[in-house]
């Protein structure tokens, strides 16, 4: 018989691999973002055709989804979330090597595959070994993972882009393969999954299908959610270059702050969405990203714009936090490892078009203009979308539970 301390070991150390897991896989994402106008002038190109990779990135994740998703339904959480770490740590040491813009474009699509599979993977183990009191407080750590690895990003292109360049940050990018050698000793298999799994293909298959209203919303509100994201994050570091004339440094050093805003704001509203709801504590963050979009993109002083990155991405974060929780709370115990995870990155696939479309916008008018009513639309819409739709908070996970 396990004992409780074992649970709790076990537990922590799920929630270790699936933070850092997410952290790392953002890490790598966010090496383009903070890079790209470096890239672009090595590779002789414009600043929306480096912007078309994040848009290839984000377009590729729900392949990764489908196939992860469904091998983790089938055949456990935790085997796919070790191949998958070790796979998209190749393909970024590799983006560290491109020669040119289409072999590079292409390894970002590769990289596309494995960032989208980590996420549906590692959450459904996590949120089905945490408790449900603790599941909110842990959906916004969780979650939060992403902006941690947006501030490693930050902070590693402030000590290496300035002496050696945008590559050797990618190598860098190499280390989630050690992440799945602390999951192969560590992390033990959801017990959820034991008791609920499918014994054939075609099992999973009719389950699947049953949902596909669910998936249809969850498509929905994922793709609103993800241009909340992308559409504040992807291009920020070129508004502060393009608009402010910011050096890298400084560039860095706001992006990073801005990530600290993140961090909080998830972990807060995560452990609130436990007493307000998950749909209410949503829907009040966008409410509260809405009012800060005026220090955010037309701060008249540098301190405001500092204080505007902070509490931007506090409140977007902080709608994030909830996420992990409420998409795995809604979706039934037999495809937990595909439905939540291939839905979300499906949501990518839709808002992946925000960046390059801002690139674009931004060469006409500025980015702040540009990212200002982007926005304020997506946010709009979000907490609408969300207040819509159903919600399933504490529910109990698994047939003995």
């Amino acid at each position: 018989m396990t004992t409780p301390r074992a649970v709790t070991s076990d537990q922590n150390a799920t929630v270790a691999a699936g933070f850092l897991g997410w952290m790392l896989d953002a890490f790598d994402f966010f090496l383009v973002v903070m890079t790209l106008t470096a890239i672009a002038k090595e590779f002789g190109k414009s600043d929306a055709a480096i912007a078309l990779s994040i848009t290839v990135t984000l377009a590729f994740r729900p392949v990764g989804a489908f196939i992860f998703g469904l091998l983790a339904d089938r055949y456990g959480r935790k085997i796919p979330l070790m191949v998958d770490l070790v796979f998209y740590s190749v393909i970024e040491v590799l983006s560290g090597l491109a020669p040119n813009y289409i072999t590079f474009l292409i390894l970002r699509a590769l990289f596309g595959i494995g960032m989208g599979a980590e996420w549906g993977v590692g959450a459904s183990l996590v949120m089905e070994k945490v408790p449900p009191r603790l599941r909110g407080v842990m959906s916004g750590l969780l979650q939060q993972g992403y902006a941690a690895g947006y501030l490693l990003a930050a902070l590693c292109y402030l000590l290496v882009f300035p002496h050696w360049g945008w590559r050797p940050l990618f190598f860098i990018g190499g280390l989630p393969a050690l992440l799945a050698l602390f999951v192969r000793a560590r992390v033990q298999e959801s017990d959820v999954w034991r008791e609920t799994r499918h014994e054939t293909w075609s099992h999973l298959g009719r389950a699947i299908a049953r949902n596909w209203k669910l998936f249809l919303y969850l498509v929905g509100l994922m793709a609103l959610m993800n241009m909340v994201s992308h559409g504040t994050q992807d291009m920020y570091p070129t508004f502060l270059q393009r608009d402010w004339g910011f050096g890298p440094t400084t560039r860095a050093a706001i992006t990073a702050f801005s990530q600290v805003g993140a961090l909080v704001g998830g972990v807060i509203c995560g452990m609130y969405s436990d007493r307000l709801g998950r749909r209410r504590t949503i829907a009040f963050a966008l409410a509260g990203a809405v009012i800060t979009i005026p220090i955010w993109a037309f701060a008249p002083a540098l301190p405001l714009l500092w204080l505007g990155a902070f509490v931007m991405q506090f409140f977007v974060q902080g709608a994030w936090g909830v996420i992990p929780a409420h998409i795995n709370e809604l979706s039934p115990d037999g495809v937990r490892g595909f439905l939540p995870g291939f839905a979300y990155q499906c949501g990518v696939a839709v808002a992946s078009q925000i960046p390059h479309v801002q690139a674009l916008f931004a060469a006409r008018t500025t980015y702040a203009q540009t990212m200002a009513l982007s926005a304020a639309l997506v946010f709009t819409g979000g907490a609408i979308v969300a207040l819509a739709g159903p919600e399933r908070r504490g529910v109990a996970f698994g047939r003995r539970l």
